[in-house]
């Protein structure tokens, strides 16, 4: 059976490329929304953090209608730390829309998505984007395109993948570069006639692969899927089976059945083959199970997620103010949290650590957790975490590391320096061009040697420059590095800082909290731009007399103090520190909190060290 009256598709492109917004004009011209109705913006980034960064995290379904023909729509993240979410799906639909921008052309992750797709012989329509941008380099871009097909081994039908123009912002496409369009009629006309209807047997018995997960508080885990076989209805009792678990399959009912329309889900009693739909019943469904019929329990193989490259270790908060600001402190429950997580995110791993209140937690990239830190904090957790360690592997005898592939993007004049640093951090420069007035370069660098040269790059090209990376292999360990110049400004004693104390410490670096803060033995206040670690006092206070008054402290001039976002205390500690974690609160501290024994461990490494050598 051929489903002509539907079509699924996923919008895959790198991160600022424009898939949310053309999703937002496909769901306007695709009659989603009434006459009277105000449509947002981005309205497929529903969760805050994602409206919040400007960018998607999590895959999300929506469908329009076009011609008596639905069209399922998966908008996917285009960050390279959230690939996951884009492999997963991918076995969801029959085609994919690739976009990619008239001014910047293909970049890391375009190439990551694509290759995704190629392998699963999926049909392409290539969506050139932003082609009203005044940097637009429409014809250039098109063959940087064909180029990167034929680098990943495109077949002859996806080589001939046919292209389009648009502007997702003014909500118009054109098959001629050099036609402005005036409505996405083009767009929706070559989804119809190129991209495959969904196939398959409709009497047969019931396959459902589930792609992803959702949850509700009044009918719990609800699973989302492709039906591939078959048909599924309300009340229907069925099989949930694994393929790569091989789990013997346990029997569930199906409580209710959705399908996507629009913004929201409407219940149906039966749906059918090729349908995308969310169903309610099945509480230990996981991504990557199939909902079969209870005669016939044959499950489908799910698509391999690539392996995390980085781990931090997540730790109960044992700092002297634990407990004052989250509601959720013990190990119990920071354990249920992340193994809850892994129920709907493949790309992350979690195992217990070293102590019975640690967690080590690995994933794709320094974002990948800080977002799942973010959420947590914001759901009342208090976490302490240390710094991302990559992960190593060993083949062939050879201790080998994750490599990314970085693509940066500067002015001319910033050349020299990047160059300069990526040099130091062991990258390899595979090409460099120049675009206009700026320049365009390629490095292939060891994974661990990226961990905090985001602000360094920041700094060095004014904020002008662009940098992407994304996982590019394993290659033999290239050797230590020291990724961190400079040492830490430690508080000596617990109390609330003052401005006098800080007025006489901020000489030493610089300062990372303000007058009448709370600090406690350890925790870290500042940084020493030498390489060594100083104990100081920021809650001194001036010693009081007739003749000097408290008022005095008013006159004295404090340096603004660095407020540290969450990836940047991250890409900032180093191994013998941690990130305390709150609701209200992100502060740096040592992992030794007793300024006299880490003096002493501290003495210890620097003799064992001595006697190595």
């Amino acid at each position: 059976m051929i489903r002509e009256d539907l079509r699924n598709i996923a919008i895959i492109a790198h991160v600022d490329h424009g898939k949310t917004t053309l999703v937002d004009e496909l769901l306007k011209q695709g009659g989603a929304y009434r006459e009277n109705q105000t449509a947002e913006e981005r309205v497929m980034d529903s969760n805050a953090l994602e409206r919040e960064r400007g960018i998607t995290i999590l895959a999300k379904n929506t469908a329009v209608r076009y011609k008596d023909v639905k069209i399922n729509i998966v908008d996917t993240p285009g960050h390279a730390d959230f690939g996951g979410e884009v492999e997963r799906i991918l076995k969801m639909v029959n085609g994919v829309l690739l976009l990619v921008d008239a001014a910047e052309g293909p970049m890391p992750q375009t190439r990551f998505v694509l290759q995704r797709a190629l392998e699963l012989n999926h049909r392409v329509i290539v969506v050139i984007n932003k082609i009203d941008k005044p940097d637009a380099r429409i014809h250039e871009v098109e063959d940087e395109v064909l180029e990167l097909l034929m680098d990943l081994g495109a077949s002859d039908e996806q080589l001939d993948s046919p292209m389009l123009y648009c502007s997702g912002r003014a909500g118009t496409a054109s098959e001629d570069a050099d036609v402005q369009g005036t409505d996405l009629r083009p767009l929706f006309d070559k989804i119809l006639n190129y991209m495959p209807a969904p196939e398959g047997d409709d009497t047969g018995d019931l396959q459902l692969l589930v792609s992803s997960i959702d949850y509700n508080d009044y009918v719990g885990r609800i699973g989302i899927g492709r039906i591939e076989r078959g048909s599924l209805r309300v009340g229907q009792e069925a099989m949930i089976c694994n393929y790569h678990s091989g789990d013997a399959p346990k029997k569930t009912k199906i409580v209710s059945v959705y399908q996507i329309d629009g913004l929201g889900r409407t219940p149906v009693e039966t749906a059918r083959v090729g349908d995308i739909v969310c169903f309610a019943g099945a509480e230990s469904i996981t991504i990557g199970d199939t909902i079969t019929a209870v005669g016939n329990p044959e499950p489908l193989e799910f698509v391999k997620v690539s392996e995390p490259t980085m781990e931090m270790t997540f730790s109960v908060n044992d700092s002297p103010f634990a407990g004052r600001e989250g509601k959720f402190v013990t190990s119990r429950q920071l354990r249920e949290r992340l193994y809850k997580e892994l129920l709907k995110d493949v790309s992350l791993r979690v195992t217990d650590g070293d102590t019975t209140d640690s967690f080590r937690v690995a994933g794709r990239g320094e974002m990948h957790l800080s977002i799942l830190l973010e959420n947590m904090r914001r759901e009342g957790f208090e976490v302490c975490c240390s710094n991302p360690r990559v992960l190593y592997k060993e083949i062939d005898g050879v201790k080998c590391e994750p490599m990314e592939r970085v693509t940066i993007d500067v002015p001319a004049e910033y050349v020299g320096p990047v160059v300069e640093k990526l040099g130091m951090r062991k990258g390899d420069l595979l090409e460099m061009n120049p675009v206009g007035t700026r320049t365009r370069m390629e490095y292939s660098i060891p994974a661990r040697c990226m961990f905090g040269y985001r602000s360094e790059f920041l700094t060095a090209t004014h904020g002008e420059g662009i940098l992407n990376s994304i996982f590019d292999g394993y290659q033999p360990f290239r050797g230590e590095i020291q990724m961190r110049l400079t040492g830490c400004l430690i508080a000596s004693e617990t109390g609330e800082t003052t401005r006098y104390g800080l007025f006489n410490t901020q000489d030493r670096g610089r300062m990372f909290v303000g007058p009448q803060t709370k600090v406690y033995e350890g925790m870290i206040v500042g940084e020493n731009p030498k390489n060594d670690d100083i104990a100081v006092n920021p809650c001194k206070t001036k010693q009081l007399t007739a003749i000097r008054s408290a008022g005095a402290d008013e006159k004295l001039l404090l340096t603004p103090p660095v407020v540290f976002s969450l990836e940047e205390a991250i890409e900032f500690i180093t191994d013998d520190e941690l990130i305390e974690v709150t609701p209200k609160s992100i502060r740096l501290r040592k992992k030794i909190l007793n300024t006299e024994l880490r003096m002493k461990e501290m003495m210890r490494i620097r003799r064992a060290l001595q006697n190595n050598q």
